[in-house]
């Protein structure tokens, strides 16, 4: 930890102790009967139980009460329909529109639904309102923030023409930082950065393992091979020692499984021709499947849990001017990078923080929305808890050190409300955590934190939910649903909780850990330690369904609806959605097989093949390819005609990829016959290196090729949750060859 920082920890920690020992000591003077406390509180209950007639559901019939709720979400899908994207003024309406429905449902919970009968009610209701304002004002904040986008596609492409002609054409180095990757990881992201449409680059693998094989590999390849005598500081040590080692005049920096498109620099540069700006930051993309959506059997459907914020955040804090460096696919200006001493080394985020300290200082940061490289999702759940809480620990330590973006001199008041609304993303997994203990509390305790009728939620909470429900994928640009975020939020939502408050005490108890690649699992695998809690939660969750269900039939059995019935209905409620919620987020922890290291595209190519078999009547076949790999390739013939093999044999032959002018060496290794024509699949064969280049370049480096996906709508999303659910992947694995072995070693 840095000298600087041994003051701040103290003081922040022992302000958040302060404010949690008041609380408690207040609750137990309420407990213990205090007059003095025990008369506020009840006051405020008699408050409560006659609240003002505005927050009060008007005495018509339930058909009534429902009029707010079906106009509104006619309205939301109005325009939704009408307006493809949230642009310009009707953003600004639906926002104020959520912003308003949000006031109504914050008035009516602060004056109407509060339980302060007694001690216990109380502590859960004033928790949960707490943690609900929470969310609220997280959620509030980012559609202020909302109501200015910044979208620079139009002028990245017309900023391209000065490096596309030569009128620009600055010094660029690029850097591969590396810890332990594959060496063929590690070589298609040297291959694919050499591939980029410009001369004046200068590539460096900065190898933070000294490995002599991956030296071999950049002699190899002819790129620059960099490494020190030690690990200090993680990632930004590494790049730190490599910035006085360099001498272009602009640094550019992809993680060892990013490869760019070659398009890269001719849409990133020209924004530099700007002085102020020292910082364009690109999206991640993900070249293989993330181990939510493969897990749960959505690979197509599904889009990576990245795309919220890279789609729909990022846009919005180049608004605000507080974009964020998320290290890996940018490019950032020398000269402004020594300004500030280089990376910043006092967080597990240094990329986060890197770009706090060059805006205080003055500089423009911007976010270019176009998909100009690719990496590698984490591979497995675990290396996804990995990374999340690597993240969720890194951006924390904000409070604790000097580039803490609300109290760090040069920014301005937005540019703080949207680095606030991130920092407080990471508390909303406590907030979580509550939701999901609630309804057992209904069951075992007796406890009723919401006091309103059934009238009430269709009048205030009803409208509110539904509307924030029918807009919230449109808002984010189809990037998520809000379903399947509070699926992907429950995962996490107790290790992240945990990991939020032990940083608050502790903040730098844990060192840098990178996120495993490049691995392969033969077999279906569960993680316990994340679901853990979860099962717990499940059991008990289940039981408070049955208890407030039939607590419900005998009290309406007994005679008729009173508040506690009231309390109890809502349980059941909130318990059936908690458990389809749960139990959708223990099928994510599943891990299923992953037996392949390489990633199979579906690229449709024609091709030709050259069989020298029989040597003295060489055959010639032609078809198109299904899916393409490194390592191999799958074919359909269009011709009935097809190389016969025996058991065990394979088939040399030579393949052209005709429109990109590729010729590999390859070998027949299996047959079979599809719809029309026969399918065959081949394995390539000693490659050489040009080859090689030849080949990434056609997988990953084509401009263009990294497509935004749209994520399904709030039914279907809901749909295919319950058909999850229902056939959970381990029972119906859709390959059976693979389910046949896979579930026998399970």
């Amino acid at each position: 930890m840095n000298a600087n920082n041994i003051i701040q920890p103290k003081l922040a920690t022992l302000i958040l102790a302060g404010i949690m020992i008041l609380a408690a000591f207040i609750v137990a003077l309420w407990a213990i009967g205090v007059g003095q406390i025990q008369d506020i509180f009840a006051y405020l209950d008699l408050l409560q139980e006659s609240p003002p007639m505005w927050v009060e559901a008007p005495r018509v019939m339930g058909e009534f009460l429902l009029t707010p709720t079906i106009l509104l979400f006619l309205l939301g899908l109005i325009i939704v329909k009408a307006y493809p994207e949230p642009k310009g003024w009707i953003r600004s309406l639906v926002i104020l529109i959520l912003l308003g429905l949000i006031i109504r449902y914050l008035l009516w919970r602060s004056l109407s639904t509060l339980n302060l009968s007694n001690p216990l009610d109380g502590i859960f209701s004033i928790g949960l309102f707490g943690l609900e304002l929470l969310v609220i004002f997280s959620s509030s904040l980012q559609l202020f923030l909302m109501l200015k986008v910044k979208n620079r596609q139009r002028e990245a492409d017309r900023l391209s023409r000065q490096i596309i002609e030569g009128e620009f054409k600055p010094n660029v180095d690029i850097f591969i930082p590396t810890y332990d990757e594959p060496e063929f990881i590690l070589k298609r992201t040297v291959i694919g950065c050499q591939a980029i449409n410009y001369e004046n680059k200068k590539i460096y693998l900065l190898d933070d393992t000294r490995r002599s094989q991956i030296k071999q590999l950049a002699a190899k390849l002819g790129c620059e091979y960099l490494t020190r005598p030690d690990n200090l500081h993680a990632k930004a040590g590494n790049i730190n020692h490599a910035i006085p080692l360099t001498t272009g005049e602009f640094i550019v920096i992809f993680d060892a499984d990013f490869v760019p498109t070659r398009n890269f620099l001719e849409q990133t540069l020209g924004f530099f021709q700007d002085k102020n700006i020292a910082l364009v930051q690109t999206p991640q993309s993900f070249y293989n499947t993330d181990p939510i959506a493969r897990n749960l059997g959505l690979e197509d459907v599904l889009t990576p849990e990245e795309e919220v914020f890279y789609r729909q955040l990022q846009p919005i804090k180049d608004a605000a001017g507080s974009v964020v460096c998320s290290g890996t696919s940018f490019v950032v200006r020398r000269k402004a990078l020594e300004s500030i001493g280089g990376f910043a080394t006092d967080s597990l985020s240094e990329d986060y923080f890197t770009g706090i300290r060059l805006s205080a200082q003055g500089y423009r940061l911007v976010y270019l929305d176009e998909k100009l490289s690719a990496g590698l999702a984490a591979e497995n759940i675990s290396a996804h808890a990995t990374q999340r809480l690597r993240w969720a620990r890194g951006t924390l330590q904000a409070f604790f050190i000097k580039s803490n973006p609300l109290t760090i001199s040069g920014l301005n008041l937005l540019q703080r409300l949207a680095h606030l609304e991130g920092l407080l993303h990471w508390f909303t997994s406590i907030a979580s955590v509550f939701f999901l203990l609630m309804p057992i509390a209904y069951a075992f305790l007796d406890i009723i934190p919401v006091r309103a009728t059934f009238d009430e939620f269709l009048y205030f909470f009803l409208p509110y939910y539904v509307t924030q429900i029918t807009v919230f994928s449109w808002l984010n640009y189809r990037s998520r649903s809000a379903i399947l975020s509070g699926i992907y939020g429950l995962v996490l939502a107790f290790p992240l909780a945990l990991t939020v408050i032990q940083v608050m005490i502790n903040p730098f108890s844990k060192g840098f850990k990178v996120t495993p690649k490049g691995t392969k699992s033969e077999r279906f695998s569960f993680n316990w330690k994340l679901a853990s809690p979860l099962l717990v939660l499940f059991v008990f969750t289940a039981i408070s369904l049955w208890s407030n269900l039939c607590a419900c039939i005998l009290a309406e059995m007994d005679g008729g609806y009173t508040e506690q019935l009231y309390g109890l209905s809502l349980g059941w409620i909130w318990s059936t959605y908690n458990l389809i919620t749960i139990g959708g987020a223990l099928l994510i922890l599943l891990d299923v097989p992953k037996p392949d290291l390489h990633e199979w595209f579906n690229l449709r190519r024609l091709i030709k093949i050259q069989l020298n078999y029989p040597e003295d009547k060489p055959q010639i076949f032609w078809g198109v390819t299904t899916s393409i790999s490194e390592v191999g390739a799958d074919i359909s013939l269009t011709q009935t005609g097809m190389p016969r093999l025996s058991k065990g044999e394979t088939l040399p032959m030579v393949l052209s990829i005709l429109e990109e002018n590729i010729v590999l060496p390859a070998k027949i290794i299996e047959t079979g016959f599809g719809e029309d024509f026969p399918n065959i699949r081949v394995r390539f064969e000693e490659l050489t290196l040009e080859q090689e280049r030849q080949l990434v370049t056609l997988l990953f480096c084509r401009s263009g090729q990294w497509q935004k996906r749209n994520s399904p709508g709030e039914l279907r999303s809901l749909w295919l949750l319950l058909k999850i659910l229902l056939r959970p992947k381990i029972l119906f694995e859709r390959d059976p060859k693979i389910n046949a072995i896979k579930v026998a070693q399970v």
